[in-house]
């Protein structure tokens, strides 16, 4: 299957093209050089990644016809299925129409939202962002993969089962060729077209060395490369985009920068803030967001969570539950419950409708596919699926049961892409992130 649905090219204004398939209209960046008006592109996060023969696009078009019309009658309805009202507070019916209306909350009315507690009051709020989500998105949730080629890292976060003093974990570094070989699989073979490449804080990997992954990369393949390796010097960074890299994932983890202090003996929280600017400056695709679940953490933290993320103007937002690691100082934390996820992702939805909002897999792990699927139910609209390769993936083990268990990537996909399609949802992650609205 192909994680991407292409479009024709109808309109080029500078670097934006208007692009068209099944009567929906985006814009994407130009990132092909002499694109022209009637190519026909594959596009992911809002960049066009590729560019394919008329002969081709057209098959995997008229394959996806007849289920993309479906999928989205199917989208529509499960989101008008939910009432607009109940037996809420008004205070609290108010609030969501607020939000609805792409009005900004205020920072009260945030807190008063996520200090509900009662089924119908939170099945209302679940309802709404869902509601917004498919007025702005309709059926549309992006499958990215990734795949983590070293778990050696020089820091020492106390919630990260990688960390630099965790002497029960084997470490593995992937050499150039196998990253190379693994992404141009996971592209010509399983069909994705936005890939993360994920490492610890791995010294080996010089700026030098990451140019030419990304260079061989983009030699084989077209496909939208999101780094997420950490904090580098931003002249790094600037050199990783002029070879072809596009987005950075990269969570503040917490807002509270004396929570920050206590978390981390090697990190800064003004570095992280100051690097996640540059990052956006630079012209990154941005993703980002917090940890949930925090010890020390309270509510007004999880609300400036949320401000903040949304203050880098970021395309994606990743808010996740801490998932205790046996060999970390945080071993004992208790995870927190479902609903508190829930509230988060739907929160982060009525503040900024048009952004993507990724269900992490932490939440798979801590509540299942159940909770995969009531997170998507509640404004989140995009996954990612490990494919690392399967004798690393274990390994990689920033959290207990992280990678997706014992099963192989064939079964993951499927079991994603049956997820979403129950849901009425398509994977066409095309345009560009409106600046209008909350």
């Amino acid at each position: 299957m192909c994680y991407a649905i292409p479009g024709k090219v109808i309109g080029i204004n500078n670097n934006i093209a208007l692009i068209e398939y099944f009567g929906e209209k985006k814009e994407a960046l130009t990132d092909v050089e002499g694109l022209r008006v009637g190519d026909y592109v594959f596009a992911q996060g809002g960049v066009i990644v590729e560019r394919l023969q008329e002969g081709d696009a057209l098959n995997i078009l008229d394959s996806w016809r007849e289920t993309f019309f479906r999928l989205k009658e199917r989208d529509r309805r499960l989101a008008e299925e939910a009432p607009l009202s109940g037996d809420a507070d008004p205070k609290i019916s108010g609030i969501l129409k607020k939000g609805e209306e792409g009005i900004a909350l205020t920072r009260d009315e945030m807190l008063t939202l996520f200090r509900c507690r009662e089924k119908g009051e939170l099945s209302l709020l679940y309802q709404a962002a869902n509601r917004i989500r498919q007025k702005v998105h309709k059926n549309s949730s992006c499958v990215h993969g990734i795949i983590e080629f070293s778990n050696i890292c020089r820091n020492d976060c106390d919630y990260c089962g990688i960390r630099r003093d965790n002497h029960h974990l084997e470490r593995y570094r992937m050499e150039i060729d196998e990253i190379v070989d693994a992404v141009t699989s996971s592209v010509r073979e399983l069909g994705f077209k936005a890939l993360v490449l994920q490492s610890g804080e791995d010294g080996y990997y010089t700026t030098d060395r990451l140019i030419e992954i990304i260079h061989k990369i983009r030699e084989r393949c077209g496909v939208l490369l999101i780094l997420s390796i950490g904090e580098r010097e931003m002249k790094c960074y600037e050199e990783l985009y002029n070879a072809g890299a596009r987005g950075v994932l990269m969570r503040f983890e917490t807002s509270n920068p004396d929570l920050y202090g206590r978390l981390h003996t090697t990190l800064s929280y003004n570095n992280r803030i100051q690097t996640l600017k540059g990052l956006k400056e630079t012209g990154y695709i941005i993703a980002t967001g917090a940890l949930i679940g925090l010890p020390g953490q309270i509510e007004e933290d999880v609300i400036e969570d949320i401000l903040l993320a949304r203050s880098f103007d970021a395309e994606m937002y990743s808010f996740g539950p801490l998932v205790a690691h046996p060999d970390t100082p945080l071993a004992t934390t208790p995870p927190v419950d479902i609903d508190t996820v829930l509230k988060v992702i739907a929160i982060t939805r009525l503040m900024h409708h048009d952004g993507n909002l990724l269900v992490t897999s932490a939440v798979e792990s801590l509540f299942g596919k159940k909770g995969v699927r009531q997170a998507l139910m509640a404004g989140g609209n995009s996954m990612m699926i490990n494919l690392t390769p399967a004798r690393y993936r274990k390994l990689y083990s920033i959290y207990p049961g992280k990678g997706g268990g014992g099963e192989d990537i064939q079964t993951r996909i499927s079991d994603t892409v049956s997820l979403l399609r129950s849901l009425g949802r398509a994977p066409t992650d095309i345009g560009i992130k409106e600046k209008k609205g909350p």
